[in-house]
């Protein structure tokens, strides 16, 4: 199996519809064009500290496009469709070319968004080493096509491209942001309503309001921002009155907060166990299926999730909606086997402090079936090399199935086939690959979600992956704060409407 480090913010379908929320995408949608004044700066806390220098090809692609600090060609919508951002339009020339036509708009250093500046700009995205997620198993390459237009050719057609470039990872930066060879610097180089003005490593980042910005004029004059790792911190901060919004505030910490200021939405992230099907006791089939089986996975959506969740039943969760009625039985599961003492290594990570509870009980189901569990916790940034090296025989990990390219096919390829970028499972099966691949051919909406659901009854008859529960995100927001997004796909978080 070829191993690619490919970072994920753990935690990215066609025109999907979802559960209404307030989600807004795209720069214009809640513009705040007309307030004239500076504005309050706006205090956020992020789950999640820096992993990568805030590079946009790992990670922390996420973290930039929640401080709505940089975006891409297109965005999703509500209801999980291409939205225009610095794209306006664009339209298929034949299998393999799409042209996409640009909006005037500036980069934060104040050059202009040209076609030549957007090709160069994916052209590097292409060139990284690894890639982003969102083009995992895809080649394209870009070029200007006209005064306002950029070309983007694709070695196989590829249906869901609009989709595609709607990833956090493939925001557009200007030419100076690739000036340091080997890094690339988002500081004042993007292209969205707030611009980063200094980091301070892992701690917390400055970011000013970019007053050029093309879907108007923030209305707050700026964010200070800091990464907290720990939720009980973030919780506290948020009721002491130090921040505006703390996002991911753990379940734990939900009913300390008053109820106007909690707000949860049902998201497109599944909590799973992964178990590695390559190396190590899990391995064996038959091994698999004895862990599978010996989960109670009920326990997790009201225990330990107090109810602010909903139960595993499959890759995908109830926020996508057309999934329940196409799922369909897995295919191919092996009979269970006898643990007879076998020891395993378990894995989770603590920036979503409900993890190492849920892997706790995974550790004694696994137990009580004659398994011997080691657990290890780590903070993420310190725990992933090792997980997508292999290291570990089970793995507890909370994903956002939709968050790399809004595409139900794309989580398959990256993180259940043998290329797969992102393969925590190590798993590599013929069958699976077979299914995943003949989905990714297809461009009817209908179809597409038919074979994913296929593929899905595949990856989950191996029982490489053992979905537990369907999350929901809780933001705490505090009183005198509006005009947050709360968004489905955990992409954006703040825009030219949030205030205070």
């Amino acid at each position: 199996m070829r191993s690619h480090r490919r970072s994920r913010l753990l935690a990215p379908f066609l025109l999907v519809p979802l559960i209404s929320s307030c989600f807004a995408s795209g720069g214009g949608d809640d513009s705040g064009s007309g307030d004239e004044g500076d504005g309050s700066r706006l205090r956020v806390a992020l789950a999640f500290p820096p992993a990568e220098n805030l590079s946009p090809y790992g990670a922390d692609a996420t973290l930039l496009s929640r401080l709505a600090v940089t975006e891409g060609l297109t965005a999703l919508d509500a209801n999980g469709s291409a939205a225009p951002a610095l794209a306006e339009s664009w339209r298929r020339d034949g299998e393999r070319t799409w042209e996409f036509t640009l909006r005037d708009a500036t980069f934060q250093d104040g050059s202009e968004v040209t076609p030549a500046a957007v090709a160069d700009s994916l052209t590097h995205a292409t060139d990284a080493e690894p890639a982003p997620a969102a083009l995992a198993g895809v080649t394209l390459s870009a070029e200007a096509g006209g005064e306002r237009v950029v070309r983007i050719t694709t070695a196989e057609p590829d249906p869901v491209l609009p989709l595609r470039l709607s990833s956090p990872g493939l925001a557009v930066l200007s030419a100076k942001a690739y000036e340091k060879s080997g890094h690339v610097d988002p500081v004042g180089t993007a292209t969205g309503p707030f611009a980063l003005t200094k980091v301070n490593g892992a701690g917390s980042a400055t970011l000013d309001r970019f007053d050029d910005y093309w879907g108007g004029r923030a209305q707050a004059s700026g964010i200070d921002a800091r990464f907290i790792a720990d939720g009980t911190a973030r919780a506290n901060a948020l009721r002491t009155g130090e921040l505006d919004i703390a996002e991911a505030v753990p379940v734990a910490q939900a009913a300390t907060l008053d109820k106007e200021t909690r707000r949860d939405t049902a998201t497109t992230r599944t909590t799973s166990l992964l178990l590695n099907a390559t190396s190590g006791t899990f391995a064996d089939a038959k091994l698999r299926a004895a862990a599978r089986a010996a989960l109670d996975t009920s326990v997790f959506a009201e225990d330990v999730y107090e109810g602010y969740a909903d139960p595993g039943a499959g890759i995908y969760g109830p926020a996508v909606t057309w999934a329940e009625g196409k799922r369909t039985r897995p295919v191919g599961r092996a009979a269970a086997g006898k643990a007879d003492g076998k020891t395993v290594t378990l894995a989770t990570y603590d920036n979503r402090p409900e993890l190492p509870q849920v892997a706790q009980v995974v550790k004694q189901q696994l137990e009580k079936a004659g398994f011997k569990v080691k657990l290890t916790v780590r903070e993420y940034s310190r725990l992933e090399g090792d997980a997508l090296d292999g290291k570990f025989d089970a793995f507890v990990l909370a994903r956002n199935t939709l968050l790399d390219t809004g595409d139900p096919v794309a989580v398959l390829s990256g993180d259940y086939t043998c290329d797969g970028g992102f393969n925590i499972a190590q798993l590599c099966d013929k069958a699976v690959d077979s299914a995943v691949a003949g989905a990714e051919k297809i461009a009817d909406t209908a179809k597409r979600q038919d074979a994913a659901m296929a593929a899905e009854a595949r990856i989950l008859g191996s029982d490489a992956v053992v979905p537990l529960v369907h999350q929901r995100i809780i933001t705490g927001v505090a009183d005198s704060v509006q005009g947050v997004i709360l968004d489905p796909y955990e992409r954006t978080l703040v825009g030219t409407g949030t205030r205070r």
